[in-house]
């Protein structure tokens, strides 16, 4: 007995289905040879009074709004799991993946470039409701309806804009409490609906859930142990140094965390981007002081970590880490590597210590800045160019307003703005 909730390998679906569509949304009337699902999805969005020939215009969030929404959704710690199981396999093969939060707001989109274009078209962009209450039948609205993964494909879609799309989807559930949290959606074509990809799916947010669930236990773990004896480092978990868009730098280890001054900063971040060590004589040349500073400096330093954590204390000839320490740097870099755009740019809090003016840090801040600059330029979506525009490093850099224009829709409502943006650079440096 085949599945409700999974589209049936039948070429004569596609034609029942935009027949059942006329005859249910037009006329009223009964049909056979369309899912239950489906039919009962279509008689809601029929009760809240939704035009099937509407254009969608449910955005929720400005750009704003939706950083600071997406970085406290928990969904957020689960992104690196999703790349890895789903949209690192998405960026060339016609899919995009689309995570939404518990009332159908879209935070997250990447996979193909070019559908992702596409998809812009039916307003399936970042901040859109694309709940059932704003555009009737759809698999991530309905998944989170019904509680239930869900295969839509073409004319089941309440909205005709989205015929032309399938898309399957599945909820995610808070793992301690049951609460829904959210919904991981796959939409493009009929590869988004193989009678596969939802048994697929549900084995990716069963690999989210444990994710939280593991996230969570360790929060459970590590918060009575700072209470009662500030805890040590957990086997296995790299330190992270966080140095972008920071005067100084933070050093997080083992559930504790320390501030560090720049100079501290820089030469960690130093040390953490050579791991193979440099000399004394490198490393001064790289800050910019004498060696005889240099030494006073690590003094201080070793003093300072050796109450925080004794592992990361560097050593001597050559100046080392013992261990691998993690800069924030790295993990941008790391995201724009697999083609994760819109997390790379989330994670990206401005330049690497633009406060410093050693050499050394310098020529790091500039290969993070030139590299996510670069990536943003050829092979972002959009809207993730648009959101990079908007940051202080791009404000006012023309090509980058340039490449937006060029790639927004002719009859975006965006290009105003952008065109505004752009004569207004243009004066300015003038």
């Amino acid at each position: 007995m085949s599945s409700p909730w999974i589209i049936a390998p039948d070429d004569s679906a596609r034609a029942r289905n935009a027949k059942g569509h006329e005859n249910v949304i037009d006329y009223r009337m009964p049909v056979a040879g369309v899912r239950q699902v489906v039919q009962e999805s279509w008689q809601r969005s029929l009760q809240l009074l939704l035009s099937p020939d509407q254009p969608l215009d449910g955005l929720r969030f400005d750009d704003s709004d939706l950083r600071e929404y997406r970085d406290a959704h928990p969904l957020s710690l689960a992104l690196p799991t999703i790349h890895r199981l789903l949209i690192r396999h998405t960026l060339d093969a016609g899919l995009i993946i689309a995570i939404g939060d518990q009332a159908g707001r879209l935070l997250w989109i990447d996979g193909d470039r070019t559908l992702r274009r596409k998809a812009e078209s039916m307003l399936f962009v970042e901040g859109a409701d694309w709940s059932e209450r704003a555009v009737g039948t759809s698999a991530p609205g309905t998944a989170l309806a019904l509680d239930h993964g869900i295969q839509i494909q073409g004319a089941e879609h309440f909205n005709r804009i989205i015929h032309p799309w399938s898309c399957t989807a599945v909820p995610v559930h808070d793992p301690v409490t049951g609460a829904m949290l959210g919904v991981i959606d796959i939409t493009g074509g009929d590869d988004a609906v193989a009678p596969a990809t939802l048994p697929l799916m549900e084995a990716a947010v069963a690999a989210v859930e444990s994710e939280l669930r593991i996230r969570r236990l360790d929060e459970q773990v590590l918060r009575p142990r700072r209470t009662v004896q500030r805890a040590v480092a957990r086997p296995h978990s790299s330190p992270v140094l966080s140095v972008l868009g920071s005067e100084g730098g933070r050093l997080e280890s083992g559930g504790r965390g320390i501030d560090l001054s720049t100079r501290h900063a820089e030469i960690l971040s130093l040390l953490a981007w050579h791991p193979a060590g440099l000399t004394a004589e490198s490393l001064a040349s790289m800050l910019g002081c004498s060696i005889q500073t240099l030494r006073s400096e690590m003094v201080r330093l070793r003093r300072q970590l050796g109450a925080f954590d004794v592992t990361l204390a560097p050593k001597s000839r050559p100046y080392r880490l013992s261990r691998r320490l993690e800069l924030d740097a790295h993990r941008v870099l790391a995201f724009l590597d697999r083609g994760a755009h819109r997390v790379a740019l989330a994670g990206y809090s401005g330049q690497l210590l633009p406060a410093s003016t050693a050499p050394g840090v310098i020529q790091i801040r500039s290969e993070v800045s030139h590299r996510l600059r670069d990536a943003m330029m050829t092979d972002a979506a959009v809207d993730t160019l648009l959101a990079y525009a908007r940051t202080d490093e791009a404000a006012y850099d023309v090509e980058v307003w340039r490449e937006c224009l060029r790639m927004l829709p002719a009859r975006s409502p965006k290009r105003a703005s952008v065109v505004a943006r752009i004569e207004r650079i243009e004066v300015e440096l003038r």
